[in-house]
């Protein structure tokens, strides 16, 4: 029987995953997801992208004008399924960021086998928090990357994505897990509101809900919240 966590079912199995992968990461070394990658423990990797972002911005209820010309990014991006839809779905050059080069090599291949019918997908063994591109994105999407570095470094986290995004993009933030408090991590413990810090500053927030549609184990674990970059 599934355990019941935050309203929504995880699977036993998922749960000894996680387990099993907090022993391998050291949260304070970004190299360290490598070993992850290499010994095939990659609990949040579900083979395909997240059913909020397809909502997002597909259905696009929230009424947002979301860029279909210049860049985007996904620090995190782990197999890169999310870069490859937000390429080929909105037209888009964008780029994932990973600290792994395993998971690096693994979505470049990807790409290189299955051709974008349009867009542009581009992969770099990059620490997100040292990333210098030559010039701001309209778009980035944070899916677990969040909750994968430490809380300590949340504020950061934010000031870096002020950084990153041009006045009058976007920042897409899907909340998850939104599970029982615990020291534990990664991922470590959060809350929608645990954003608010680090974002409100330099963003307006323009979204934030349940997502309508959810994969079956992020029921009643996750929330959509979208922000606006203000302007400087």
């Amino acid at each position: 029987m599934p355990d019941l966590v935050g309203g929504g079912a995880v699977p036993a199995a998922q749960s000894e995953i996680v387990k099993a992968m907090r022993k391998l990461v050291n949260p304070n070394d970004p190299a360290s997801w490598d070993i992850t990658w290499k010994a095939g423990v990659t609990p949040w990797d579900a083979g395909e992208i997240q059913p909020p972002l397809r909502e997002a911005i597909e259905n696009n209820t929230d009424g947002i004008a979301w860029p279909t010309d210049g860049s985007a990014l996904v620090p995190g991006c782990g197999s890169g399924y999310d870069v490859v839809y937000l390429a080929s779905t909105l037209g888009l050059k964008v780029i994932g960021l990973d600290t792994s080069q395993t998971a690096v090599d693994k979505a470049t291949a990807s790409v290189a086998s299955n051709p974008l019918p349009r867009g542009e997908a581009h992969f770099m063994l990059t620490d997100f928090f040292k990333y210098q591109p030559h010039e701001p994105f309209k778009l980035i999407y944070d899916y677990t990357f969040f909750v994968a570095i430490p809380p300590s470094r949340r504020n950061e986290w934010g000031q870096k994505m002020a950084e990153l995004i041009a006045p009058g993009g976007y920042l897409i933030t899907l909340v998850f897990p939104i599970d029982p408090e615990t020291d534990l991590g990664p991922p470590f413990y959060v809350r929608p509101d645990h954003y608010n810090e680090p974002l409100s500053a330099a963003f307006e927030k323009v979204v934030d809900r349940d997502p309508t549609t959810s994969s079956a184990s992020h029921v009643g674990r996750e929330r959509l919240m979208i922000w606006k970059r203000k302007a400087d």
